[in-house]
């Protein structure tokens, strides 16, 4: 069994896409799976777009990304589990290499990740240096990571101590549990973080991070990027739950 593990908070734009998207993948494989939607305290149409689409919904109150996809991991059933964030569309071939990976021996991994609409120039440069960092590290992206069951008991699951980079602790964890793979196939996630902070800002918390270490991670403040109320995407779709034809990828 394959379990897709969504964590999500006030994602009614995104999610349809996301679960029409793993559906479709998920049914090529020709093998059982399931998607798990971790609702994070939504105050919006999350939980019934997650259900409309075919998925079950976990509802927690942690506004906590690590403890969301443990919550959402614990209640699924699958040997085989693939964290998907809910603004990322999967690919067939990712979804395919991912199963594979495992089948193969591997503890877990991640894959390379293309960001959607029209990205800054700043971010583009940005991007051109982090991508390729991530995978020299053999790091995955948070928008989309892989384990079985059994690393992901080993590890302990994602540290809840962490309100960012949990990815990156996972990922270490689990190259300490077998071979940890980052796969050449790509999802693609939502850009919008990216047009809705401008460079200054977001450099400036990127240094911020660097310069306070580990601990800067540890606590909700100072993380509003991730915890803050969300800007306005102006590409973002015209009606909550779109599908993946009506939104640019």
């Amino acid at each position: 069994m394959i379990s897709f593990v969504v964590p999500a908070y006030n994602e009614e734009q995104m999610l349809g896409r996301t679960v029409c998207a793993l559906n479709a993948a998920a049914q090529t494989l020709d093998e059982p799976f399931e998607v798990v939607v971790a609702d994070d305290a939504s105050t919006d149409r999350t939980a019934e777009i997650a259900r409309h689409h075919g998925a079950r919904v976990v509802s927690v109150n942690h506004r906590q990304i690590a403890a969301t996809r443990n919550a959402g991991a614990h209640a699924a059933t699958g040997e085989m589990l693939i964290f998907v964030d809910a603004d990322t569309v999967v690919t067939e071939a990712a979804v395919r290499a991912a199963v594979a990976a495992m089948r193969g021996g591997a503890a877990g991994g991640g894959c390379a990740t293309r960001f959607d609409g029209r990205i800054p120039a700043y971010a583009r440069l940005l991007l051109a240096t982090a991508i390729p960092l991530y995978r020299q590290m053999g790091l995955a992206a948070g928008c989309f990571l892989f384990c079985t069951r059994g690393a992901f008991q080993a590890t302990g699951g994602f540290d809840e101590r962490m309100f960012g980079a949990e990815e990156v602790a996972m990922s270490r964890s689990l190259a300490r549990q077998g071979r940890f793979v980052v796969l050449r196939e790509h999802v693609t996630t939502s850009g919008r973080k990216l047009r809705a902070y401008s460079a200054r800002e977001l450099l400036g918390l990127l240094a911020r991070l660097a310069l306070s270490g580990p601990s800067s991670v540890r606590q909700r403040e100072g993380l509003d990027m991730w915890y803050g109320d969300r800007r306005p995407d102006p590409e973002a779709p015209n009606k909550p739950g779109a599908t993946p034809g009506s939104a640019r990828t």
